[in-house]
């Protein structure tokens, strides 16, 4: 399950107030997010050691957090940072995707919630479409990939993320009309 940015930030603000089970609840909400946020920058290979490292700067640097802005913005700020460290530290230089749309502060936040919109899009369409769109646009699995993590074929997923994305844009543009 995916959590908004409004409940992100009232778990993170629990969590500054003294509510560890507010912390500890944040801290697992948040790995699904780091995990998706750092495959489709670097690759499989150092996904788990980046969100570790994001996991523990969010704990240990907390008190750096202004309860008057988003969350997820500064979340992504830190892991952005991590995995720019880590690429130095492992002196292994191959192109991150999209990195210098994240390097630029500038309409970070509003990107940031742009994110949790999709989710709440998301939510409108029939679970197993949601699921695919997620596997295969966001989290980055190919189709076979997606379609065995859930147990269905690869037609069927392929019809899934068709559909769904189909119902997606008729329910974006009807908005904007």
């Amino acid at each position: 399950m995916r959590a908004s940015e409004e409940e992100l930030r009232r778990l993170m603000i629990g969590g500054l107030d003294g509510n560890a089970v507010d912390h500890a609840a944040l801290l697992r909400l948040l790995a699904p997010l780091l995990r998706a946020f750092c495959r489709r920058r670097c690759g499989e290979d150092d996904v788990e050691d980046l969100v570790q490292e994001t996991l523990i700067a969010v704990h240990t640097r907390r008190g750096t957090y202004d309860r008057d802005r988003p969350f997820t913005a500064w979340l992504f700020s830190i892991a952005r940072y991590k995995m720019i460290d880590h690429f130095r530290r492992t002196r292994r230089y191959r192109p991150i995707e999209g990195l210098e749309e994240i390097l630029i502060a500038e309409g970070f936040e509003e990107s940031s919630i742009a994110r949790m919109d999709v989710e709440d899009l998301l939510e409108t369409l029939p679970p197993k479409q949601a699921r695919m769109i997620r596997a295969t646009r966001i989290e980055g699995m190919s189709m076979a990939e997606a379609a065995n993590a859930d147990g269905i074929s690869e037609s069927d997923a392929k019809v899934s993320v068709h559909r769904g994305l189909k119902t997606l844009m008729t329910k974006i543009q009807g908005g904007r009309r």
